[in-house]
């Protein structure tokens, strides 16, 4: 059964006070929302939501098909394991429509994860889990021999900080992934995780805890933290700010940019291999 949420800012403490959960559209709200967070059935929504809710932004919560696809962004939360969460997404008919969005898409925490290609949390079954393949690099474990070398717990829980990188869709270098407009490199945000994307082509922000892991990724489109926006105080809220301020003719935008950049790197490597091959003879 699909389940609709509207609540503006102004509906936040009224709400709160009411459920921790999703409650029903009454009559009175408009779905009117630009922005909307899938429900997946298997995250605390209530954070993400208000988070959104107190920066002014009408959020709508819903597993509806046409009004994910008519969304403005959307935002993909998660939590508990990765198996559960695509289960659920099985379950909702929701993965295909998920992976041919052209809108702005964020995933948040385990939303981060399920836009990877695999994940090696298995809970509990003998293969590992196929996530919705839209980013490709893989979930894994981070590094328990690391972190025992160096006295750290697991799982990764508390504040650690982000080194932003500049190999991103959009970024005319120096600058960084619109996403962290305005984020200084090294800025703190709140993490609590177990699982984590390795460092590839495709991070756009970088953390370190036992190892150096992504924070965040982003292809295309799509572009996922492993931190917890919500609870990361200013700088969460102005990374969320900056999705907020995301459109479909943005993320084109930044998509032809990242082609012609990638043409030019291209180009200047095969000069490069060309003027040492005629050096060579």
């Amino acid at each position: 059964m699909q389940q609709d949420t509207l609540l503006t800012a102004g509906s936040q403490l009224t709400a709160g006070r009411q459920s921790t959960t999703s409650p029903q559209l009454t009559a009175n709200e408009s779905p009117d929302a630009e922005t909307v967070i899938i429900d997946t059935g298997c995250a605390n929504l209530s954070s993400v939501r208000f988070a959104f809710e107190r920066l002014g932004a009408k959020v709508l919560v819903t597993d509806d098909k046409a009004k994910i696809k008519a969304a403005k962004r959307v935002v993909l939360p998660g939590v508990g394991t990765a198996g559960a969460a695509m289960a659920s997404l099985h379950e909702k008919g929701l993965v295909e429509l998920i992976q041919g969005l052209t809108q702005p898409v964020l995933g948040v925490c385990l939303g981060m994860q399920m836009l990877a290609a695999i994940s090696k949390e298995r809970g509990g079954k003998g293969q590992d889990c196929e996530c919705l393949g839209i980013i490709p690099t893989d979930i894994c474990e981070l590094d328990t021999q690391l972190l025992k070398a160096e006295s750290l717990p697991l799982p990764h829980m508390g504040w650690n900080q982000l080194k932003l990188t500049t190999n991103s869709q959009g970024a005319n270098s120096p600058n960084v992934h619109p996403l962290f407009a305005g984020i200084e490199d090294g800025s703190y945000v709140y993490f609590v995780h177990s699982y984590r994307a390795p460092l590839s082509e495709f991070t756009l922000a970088e953390c370190t805890y036992g190892e150096g892991f992504s924070a965040a990724i982003g292809k295309g489109n799509f572009m996922g933290v492993q931190f917890h926006p919500e609870k990361s105080a200013a700088v969460g809220a102005q990374i969320l700010r900056n999705f907020l301020q995301m459109d479909e003719l943005q993320m084109n935008k930044a998509l032809v940019n990242e082609a012609l950049m990638n043409e030019a790197l291209q180009s200047s490597s095969a000069d490069g291999q060309a003027g040492a091959k005629k050096a060579d003879q």
